[in-house]
């Protein structure tokens, strides 16, 4: 079987390489830099096509992060009944204990159950009550 030969081999004898002008294949210099460079909104440079699709809010930054933000993690009742028709849950839960914050109202229980969690909504709370479970919030 015949193998294709390899490209740099043909290129002996070339300085170019098949990169066009000798000066073109040695950074990012020749493509105007790498990733955004080049595209910025003060004097002549704007390109006309970025600001055609995207308008000049392209350009910039907006909003701000906050770094010490505290995220809870939720659970819906439609999870936990999820969980207990696996088999995961029996008749008692303490959600902290495997990785939970907040429980929330969405979806509903069909099963009794006794549920310990750190925040719980209004509504769940109430859904809970009337369903005959029992919430204690720590």
């Amino acid at each position: 079987m015949k193998f294709k030969q390899r490209k740099n081999k043909r290129q002996r004898g070339y300085n170019s390489h098949g990169w066009g002008s000798k000066k073109k294949h040695r950074g990012a210099g020749h493509r105007g830099g790498r990733g955004m460079a080049g595209t910025g909104k003060r004097a002549d440079t704007k390109k006309p096509s970025i600001i055609n699709e995207f308008g000049n809010s392209y350009y910039g930054k907006t909003g701000f992060n906050r770094v010490n933000a505290v995220v809870d993690v939720i659970i819906n009742l439609r999870e936990l009944n999820a969980m207990v028709e696996k088999g995961w849950i029996k008749d008692e839960i303490n959600l902290k204990s495997i990785g939970y914050d907040k429980l929330l109202g969405n979806g509903k229980l069909d099963y009794k159950l006794k549920i310990t969690v750190a925040k719980a909504s209004k509504k769940v709370v109430e859904k809970l009550k009337k369903s005959g479970s029992e919430v204690i919030l720590q």
